[in-house]
């Protein structure tokens, strides 16, 4: 009986890139122009005073050093503080299909095959650009992919879901091959005016080519098993909807320092209690990953390699410690988040996709997402 083998993987990173220090100084500029505006509330104790960032503090909070993303001036720009995309007509392709394309096309190429023998094609991502048409139809028809296409949106987890729900179709014999992209402009829901999380995201893209066993070629990845968890909670939101986005909210969010429309407006961004989640979600996933390791009878500490969601150090490094029963190592646990930061659903995609090519056949080696919902996924792979 067939079963579903990771056959290729592709990723697109953009041309510009931050560092904390460059961050550090827009956000500082920020901060003392708000306070300097609301310095009569202030005083009165109507409005907080803005604390200054620091290297310091975004690298021990995060672990994060840099990241890349799509538009640099407007994220720098102290007077704007968000990203400057400018939209596309309706016959262009879209910048998210165009990153998710880029991301495809290199798995393509590594897959070595023509696309006719792709049969669908999924976009998993936590930021979409619209509710419809489907962002993974619009993908298919520049590729020029037959069969069909649709979105999926699980957040952070996004990734470990489209694996498993194309894992799912080839075990169903409904294709014999999908192409799973995770296009990420995470920059453009981050509120770069609040110093506990201006520095999380970056913008990226991957792709993921998944084939039945039966067709695969050398190489590649056996999924030995997937699984998923969600359990709700607010504790990591965006309000930012179809029954909200009015133009009136889009101008207050990226409004000058002393607007104080852009104060009431800040859940419309991302938005998160971070030691709520840490405290919520660590020990959820090491459970979730070490129960799905004894049911497919791995012992976990023989992992090879672990590709978790980067998000944060400090998360990664616990639950690396309580899943091996030690300290791991660098390249036991692999951390990317320095130089991509937080890129949501793409971040074990793209740890996988930059460190898996040492490991020999045989190894065994575990993705792991976890985000918003909360939702987790799980997925082991053997190499071939």
């Amino acid at each position: 009986m067939s079963h579903a083998v990771i056959a290729a993987t592709g990723l697109f990173t953009p041309e510009q890139s931050i560092s904390n220090a460059e961050l550090v100084a827009a956000y500082n500029d920020y901060a003392e122009r708000f306070n300097a505006d609301h310095a009569a509330e202030i005083l009165e104790g109507d409005v907080a005073e803005l604390t200054p960032s620091s290297v310091e503090f975004i690298e021990k909070a995060s672990g994060i050093k840099s990241r890349f993303v799509l538009d640099k001036a407007g994220v720098l720009d102290p007077a704007r503080m968000a990203p400057n995309i400018p939209e596309r007509g309706d016959d262009d392709l879209s910048i998210m299909a165009e990153m998710a394309v880029a991301a495809a096309r290199d798995a393509i190429a590594a897959w070595g095959k023509p696309v006719s023998e792709i049969g669908a094609v999924l976009c998993a991502a936590s930021n979409m650009p619209r509710p419809y048409p489907a962002l993974a139809v619009e993908i298919q028809q520049a590729l020029g992919i037959d069969g069909f296409a649709f979105d999926m949106n699980v957040a952070c987890s996004s990734a470990t879901f489209g694996i498993k729900t194309a894992a799912d179709f080839i075990a169903s014999d409904s294709v014999k091959a999908v192409l799973m992209v995770n296009p990420e402009v995470c920059s453009a829901h981050l509120n770069f005016k609040d110093r506990d999380s201006h520095f999380i995201f970056g913008d990226v893209a991957t792709a993921v080519i998944i084939e039945s066993s039966d067709q695969a070629g050398p190489g590649g990845w056996d999924i030995l098993g997937t699984r998923l968890k969600t359990v709700f909670s607010n504790n990591i939101r965006n309000n930012f909807g179809f029954l909200n986005r009015t133009a009136e909210t889009t101008e207050a969010l990226v409004a000058p320092a002393s607007s104080s429309e852009a104060l009431g407006q800040t859940d419309k961004l991302f938005v998160q209690q971070g030691r709520k989640v840490f405290r919520d979600v660590v020990p959820m996933v090491s459970d979730m990953i070490i129960g799905h390791a004894a049911d497919l009878g791995i012992d976990p500490a023989t992992l090879k390699r672990m590709w978790l969601h980067q998000a944060n150090i400090n998360m990664n490094q616990f639950i690396g410690r309580k899943v091996l029963g030690r300290e791991p190592t660098p390249e036991e646990n692999v951390i990317i988040l320095d130089d991509y930061a937080n890129t949501s659903s793409a971040g074990s995609i793209i740890a996988f996709h930059l460190r898996q090519q040492d490991m020999a056949a045989g190894d065994t080696g575990l993705i792991c997402s976890f985000g918003a919902g909360y939702s987790a996924g799980t997925v082991f792979v053997r190499k071939r």
